[in-house]
């Protein structure tokens, strides 16, 4: 018995380099979609192949409707809509035995394709403990929690570095290499799925090589806006101290709590 558990974001997948992509409103996001949802079919047959006896699907961008479900392998299961408290990681427990983060971006401040942390329209920066995370840190972050190793990554080039930084034994699948923040050289989605899909096999014929990632609490956060009017919105969160014009700064001896917080004052500063 083997359950794997597949956070799906849009960013990191084949063929996706622009918002007209990524965005609900965007000319081209149905064909994102679909581009999305063929390399989440990927990574299901390559988790079956290896062995998988159950597969979840998290929907992870955006509004967190993007899957199309006639489109869905029949032998996943998958969470749609949002809000969600675990956000890109919800329905991941400690009974799964392994996480795939599929379609994953580089964070914000760093090389690579459409670029940000959560919400490339509010933040600047996310550091934990004197360290700089993004999404892919933080989602592995959150599985660790529960124990649950991270052993693949899909996206860009400068994707698969980030996470190989925070997990060196982790695997990667480069599906396409970023030219610049909306311009990529791709793989077509025949050749990146089938990459996917056997990155998936031997990721997860290795997962007991790969440690859950974890780091020590407490956990000090530090959380940096794009301008100090989204500090003044959120500073009404009575656990943070601004520590500058644009940063707020708070300790939590809980990840998942630490983690909440987070995403609570990013909705805050949205709101501005």
């Amino acid at each position: 018995m083997m359950k794997v558990f597949i956070s799906a974001d849009m960013e990191g997948v084949a063929g996706v380099v622009h918002q007209e992509h990524t965005a609900r409103d965007g000319r081209e996001h149905d064909r994102a979609r679909e581009l999305m949802t063929k390399e989440v079919n990927a990574a299901v047959e390559g988790a079956l192949e290896a062995g998988a006896s159950e597969i979840l699907v998290n929907d992870s961008h955006g509004t967190m409707r993007n899957i199309i479900p006639e489109l869905l392998h029949s032998e996943a299961e998958y969470i749609i809509g949002s809000p969600k408290m675990l956000a890109m990681m919800e329905g991941i427990d400690e009974s799964f035995d392994a996480v795939i983060l599929l379609g994953h971006h580089a964070r914000m401040g760093q090389p690579g394709i459409l670029n940000h942390s959560y919400s490339g329209r509010v933040v600047r920066n996310i550091r934990i403990n004197g360290t700089d995370y993004g999404e892919i840190g933080m989602n592995a972050l959150i599985a660790g929690n529960f124990h649950v190793p991270t052993v693949l990554v899909t996206g860009c080039q400068h994707a698969a570095n980030e996470a190989s930084e925070l997990i060196p034994s982790i695997e990667t699948a480069i599906v396409k290499e970023t030219v610049n923040r909306v311009t990529a050289r791709n793989l077509t989605p025949e050749k990146s799925q089938a990459r996917i899909k056997q990155k998936v096999i031997s990721a997860l014929e290795k997962r007991s090589e790969i440690k859950p990632f974890n780091i020590e609490g407490p956990y000090n956060v530090e959380l940096s806006y794009l301008h100090s009017g989204f500090a003044d919105t959120a500073e009404v969160l009575p656990i943070v101290e601004r520590i500058n014009g644009d940063t707020h700064r708070f300790q939590s001896d809980d990840y998942i709590t630490a983690f909440r917080y987070i995403r609570s004052l990013i909705s805050l500063a949205s709101s501005n």
